[in-house]
């Protein structure tokens, strides 16, 4: 298992990934993470971006999912874990451990919190984050794109 920035020819198969991962959780709707302009060039999105970083998980060649980190508040102290999806041949093997592991030790270097927002019907990818010490918010930080998330959680780093 490689862990590895994005490079320009994952955009296509990451775009898939995620697509697909919110179409298995009716989630393809607008105020999600599927209609987002940049998704299908993230490779771009993030090295385009001052301490951004989005990474893809890959073994024997074949890209599994990735996660990204990116500035979130104005005065650049919050970053938000961005996009964290897995290819549905590649969840429960613990991948999204070594995902979060990378994007936290990222995060860590550049940023004093960070934040994500999801849904809370994604029960395992909520049961992840609070191993991970994210906090439960009551309402997203202002400046959220994402209107139909109804979970958000913060993590002091």
């Amino acid at each position: 298992m490689q862990i590895r920035p994005i490079q320009q020819k994952d955009n296509p198969i990451i775009h898939k990934i995620i697509q697909s991962s919110l179409e298995s959780f009716n989630l393809d709707i607008p105020g999600s993470a599927y209609f987002d302009p940049e998704l299908a060039q993230l490779s771009s999105y993030y090295n385009e971006r001052v301490n951004a970083q989005y990474w893809i998980a890959e073994q024997n060649g074949e890209v599994l999912g990735g996660v990204g980190i990116a500035p979130f508040s104005e005065d650049g102290m919050i970053c938000e874990l961005q996009k964290l999806y897995l290819s549905e041949s590649a969840q429960g093997k613990g991948i999204s451990k070594l995902l979060m592991d990378q994007a936290l030790a990222f995060a860590s270097n550049h940023y004093n919190a960070c934040y994500l927002e999801t849904m809370s019907k994604l029960e395992v990818a909520c049961m992840l984050y609070e191993k991970y010490g994210f906090q439960l918010l009551e309402q997203p930080i202002e400046g959220s794109d994402h209107s139909a998330m109804d979970r958000w959680y913060i993590k002091s780093l």
